[in-house]
């Protein structure tokens, strides 16, 4: 693994740098306050190229690679943690499945107006009572002449009030756990198909998701990504690549609120000189810098074995959205104790931080199953 970033990936992070602080961070507290789907961002991140960075150009993506994907997102939320999770939803978990499994034709017509950020994409797998344990889900499909019939429910589904498509999984076999899981991709102006109101959420508020809901929705047998009864590996092959979204997303975060308290710390003077001076805010800030610099190693090399694509990258990728989001946390934590009170208060940027910091332990894999899925890999060498 070359450590040494590409021109081209150095011009990716550039461009994406450049955009995420003109246009998107002097934007993020008031879109965090207000909760307001940023719908003319995410028309830029598609005129950008980013909404399928590592999409073949002749599918309407940048044809870039996973590490540029995870440079473009660390930078799109550091300025803004929500447009970064819109963001990874539409190129990890909405394209990959349909990029990875699809057919020719589905690539034609769902994948390709994704990337270029014409349709907005998301993933239904968690329902009310089936989260870690996707076996036990109870959205069916049943098949009907060549169509399958849907209903069930979805729920915390980013995007969900706003998508057009929705790569979502159904018990095509009941009773055979996640043997009878089937894949599906269906456009959400699908009759039968409702979008609930969005969540109310500790962070990420400009990102809205919701509960969706199937009732008698008729998908096309046309619209199945992969094999009856394989959606399971499509399902964790897709969260494979989506821990590098988000542990990107968690390297966005904790990177803006560290750069904050480095300012922060050279400006603010107590006991005649600036804070930065005393060893308890620079050991502080020597953790940040340490955690920030091997989380990013981390993802790095999660993105450089999936863009091999003939090493599985599951340990990982398992790995890296583990350490990221745990480092965030901890990086987000000492960004308002380097702040003191006004760090508490929404007049600083890492309240925010904070706040946004904490839903990437838990989605797209809590850090206990991530451990499952490390301790899993470990124990079979």
């Amino acid at each position: 693994m070359d450590l040494e970033l590409s021109e081209e990936q150095q011009a990716l992070q550039k461009m994406a740098r450049d955009f995420a602080q003109r246009e998107v961070a002097p934007r993020a507290a008031e879109l965090d306050a207000e909760g307001t789907w940023p719908t003319d961002l995410v028309k830029q991140l598609g005129e950008l190229g980013l909404m399928g960075i590592a999409v073949d150009e002749k599918y309407g993506g940048a044809g870039f690679d996973n590490v540029g994907y995870s440079l473009a997102m660390e930078e799109i939320s550091a300025g803004c943690a929500s447009l970064g999770v819109i963001m990874s939803v539409n190129n990890s978990l909405a394209s990959d499945p349909v990029k990875k499994f699809g057919t020719e034709a589905q690539k034609q017509e769902f994948l390709a107006p994704m990337a270029r950020g014409e349709k907005l994409g998301c993933f239904g797998l968690t329902e009310p009572m089936s989260g870690s344990d996707a076996g036990t889900m109870i959205t069916v499909a049943e098949r009907d002449g060549d169509h399958y019939v849907l209903n069930g429910s979805k729920n915390f589904i980013t995007n969900g009030p706003h998508a057009d498509l929705i790569v979502v999984f159904a018990m095509t076999e009941k009773d055979v756990g996640h043997r009878g899981i089937t894949c599906f991709i269906l456009p959400t102006n699908t009759p039968g198909f409702t979008a609930g109101k969005p969540d109310e959420k500790l962070g990420i508020h400009a990102a809205h998701s919701c509960t969706v809901f199937f009732e008698n929705c008729r998908v096309p047998a046309a619209n199945l990504i992969g094999e009856e009864g394989k959606g399971f590996k499509v399902a964790m092959a897709t969260l494979d690549g989506g821990r590098i979204g988000i542990a990107s997303q968690a390297l966005g975060i904790a990177q803006a609120a560290y750069a904050k308290s480095v300012a922060y710390s050279k400006e603010r003077t107590a006991f005649g000189e600036p804070i930065a001076n005393k060893q308890a805010i620079a050991f502080m800030l020597a953790d940040m810098a340490t955690e920030l610099d091997a989380a990013r190693l981390l993802v790095h090399r999660a993105a450089y074995l999936k863009d091999k694509g003939d090493v599985r990258h599951t340990k990982e990728s398992a790995m890296a959205k583990l350490y990221a989001s745990e480092m965030a946390h901890r990086v987000t934590h000492k960004a308002i104790q380097i702040h003191g009170g006004i760090g508490y208060t929404r007049e600083c940027d890492v309240e925010r931080h904070y706040r946004d910091a904490r839903i990437t332990e838990i989605y797209e894999g809590t850090s206990e199953i991530m451990r499952i899925v490390i301790s899993s890999s470990v124990l079979k060498d």
